[in-house]
């Protein structure tokens, strides 16, 4: 009876240490999800990205290659406009929301806008783009200001062809369309009971080369060199949507491209933007057809 009890005692604890060992384990694989893992660099967890579909592109392009850089990071990045991503990343549902504008002009709940932090991750210049059939090669901002408020609406008006401008926009929710206004129409109101709307720069893109005399604007991500387009890109004042005008201040419309943040960002997420603003990574920016924040700071 005595050797029975001890038996059981030793199966006891035997059993015991296994569970203690599983226990152990299990902590260590919860704890690699909060900065430690294989590789030892103490980068791993998620990281989640919505809003701008400017930045949409080099924002995924980056999350691949941070992703190859650190294979226990999983990354994903969605478009839906800066105002979708701002407001997302407010109410905790993203890591992250991609903008074309400082979150302050986006954010639906005022109250809330001292939560958010704006990191800077690039530049990004925006064009005028035409229909191959507009013959028209630079615009006047007063030019561009007339077209979109329906003053202008031939092309013979600015020194083209007789033939009709069709005017494609962005609506008024648009990140892309809020540089547009204050960088180019300043104070003039565009008018939105002319022509259409599109809701992203693929559609507007789409729109451009397929209608006869149409005019819009595009981020130059979506017009990298050697891309396969017919658009064409209509000069403003006779400077050029390139880093060099962009850089000395004769080419107005571009703005910064923002990874919000709620609160100062940390751990993986931090490590993710700091890869986005990297040396290593700005010549990836620059041939994405973005400026590099090295060329801007």
């Amino acid at each position: 009876m005595i050797m029975y009890k001890k038996w059981k005692r030793a199966s006891f604890l035997l059993a015991l240490v296994l569970i203690m060992g599983i226990l152990a384990a299990c902590g260590g694989g919860k704890g690699s999800n909060n900065g430690s893992n294989a590789n030892g660099d103490g980068i791993s967890g998620i990281v989640t990205a919505a809003g701008s579909t400017a930045l949409l592109p080099l924002a995924d392009v980056a999350a691949n290659e941070f992703m190859s850089k650190h294979p226990e990071v999983s990354v994903t990045v969605q478009g839906g406009g800066s105002g979708t991503g701002i407001n997302q990343v407010t109410n905790g549902a993203v890591s992250i929301g991609n903008s074309d504008v400082p979150s302050a002009d986006k954010i639906e709940d005022e109250s809330l806008a001292g939560q958010l932090v704006d990191n800077k991750v690039s530049g990004i210049a925006f064009g005028i783009v035409v229909n191959k059939d507009v013959t028209v090669k630079d615009l006047t901002i007063e030019q561009i200001q007339g077209i979109f408020s329906g003053k202008i609406t031939n092309w013979k008006e600015v020194g083209g062809e007789d033939l009709e401008i069709n005017v494609i926009n962005r609506p008024a929710s648009s990140g892309t369309r809020i540089t547009f206004d204050q960088t180019i129409m300043q104070d003039v109101k565009i008018n939105d009971s002319i022509g259409t709307n599109q809701d992203s720069n693929g559609a507007v893109e789409n729109s451009i080369d397929s209608t006869s005399g149409s005019i819009s604007y595009l981020a130059m991500s979506y017009l990298v060199e050697g891309k396969d387009t017919s658009l064409k890109i209509v000069t403003i004042d006779g400077a050029e949507p390139t880093t060099e005008d962009v850089a000395n201040g004769s080419y107005p419309f571009w703005s910064y491209e923002y990874m919000v943040t709620k609160g100062e960002p940390e751990g993986t997420v931090k490590a993710y933007i700091d890869f986005m603003v990297s040396e290593e990574f700005a010549q990836k920016v620059d041939e994405m057809g973005y400026i590099p924040m090295i060329e801007l700071n």
